[in-house]
């Protein structure tokens, strides 16, 4: 039988390893469940039960994984941003392990979002790529996802790569917010702003253009879906990379005795 544990005191215990397994073990189960529902009932009605765009045509489908990828891409990095900063601040082992365990996520979603941004872009704007801010700071961003990745594979002890790595996500943050905000600093580019998550889009309160809601009921199941998908994904690596450690901890014990 597994050993019970205490109920906690603070929100912060959750840290500790054997109460993050405990715990994420018991949600796993609800998470993947609530994960495929959504994503299949997303997906499914989005390319199968909403018209083609009357300027776009089927071409617009591609909202349902380019949209959805591209919030997990920037969300990812924050996550890992706020990880980094609960180690730098409060030493959890736990924190810096689901840093590390997100970035292989964020930067699989930055990818699809690319790739998926240019073959919707191509019919559009007659080009796979300009150096639109959006899209050049998203490369960027890319770009900071595998120079994290490399960082932690490049250092051998856990502690000095999750510092070093910490300092790299702060830095990498600045093309997170440039990502999700470039058009309002520079008022160019080919990329359109935003028009989903945007005060008075659903509503139609605004003067600017905006997602009809054929399209954004069925985007907004696949974003909640690939929002779970991302949590499902950072659990079980995270428990991954916990059970590592303690491999590597006992393999180091072994070497000593």
């Amino acid at each position: 039988m597994s050993e019970r544990l205490p109920k906690p005191k603070s929100l912060w215990e959750y840290a500790n390893p054997r109460r993050f397994m405990a715990f994420s073990g018991f949600l796993l189960p609800f998470v993947a469940v609530g994960t495929v529902a959504t994503l299949a009932i997303g997906l499914i009605w989005g390319f199968f039960f909403t018209p083609d765009d009357y300027r776009q045509g089927s071409t617009v489908k591609i909202i349902y994984i380019h949209v959805p990828s591209a919030m997990i891409a920037i969300n990812a990095w924050l996550m890992m941003l706020v990880a980094s900063l609960i180690w730098l601040i409060r030493r959890h082992h736990v924190s810096a392990l689901a840093a590390k365990a997100a970035a292989p996520v964020g930067a699989a979603m930055t990818l699809i979002a690319l790739a998926t941004g240019a073959i919707w872009g191509q019919p559009m704007w007659g080009t796979w790529w300009a150096w639109d801010p959006r899209l050049t700071s998203f490369l960027v961003l890319f770009l900071f996802y595998l120079g994290y990745m490399a960082l932690w594979t490049a250092i051998e002890n856990d502690d000095t790569a999750a510092e070093l790595t910490s300092v790299l996500c702060i830095v990498g943050s600045v093309f997170a917010v440039l990502s999700r905000y470039a058009l309002h600093f520079w008022n160019q580019g080919l990329h359109q702003g935003s028009s989903v998550l945007r005060a008075g889009a659903v509503t139609g309160t605004d003067t600017e253009e905006k997602v009809s809601n054929v399209f954004f009921y069925p985007l907004m199941l696949s974003m909640i879906g690939f929002a779970g998908f991302f949590v499902l994904l950072i659990l079980i690596r995270t428990r991954t990379e916990v059970r590592a450690r303690r491999i590597r901890a006992l393999q180091a014990r072994e070497r000593m005795a």
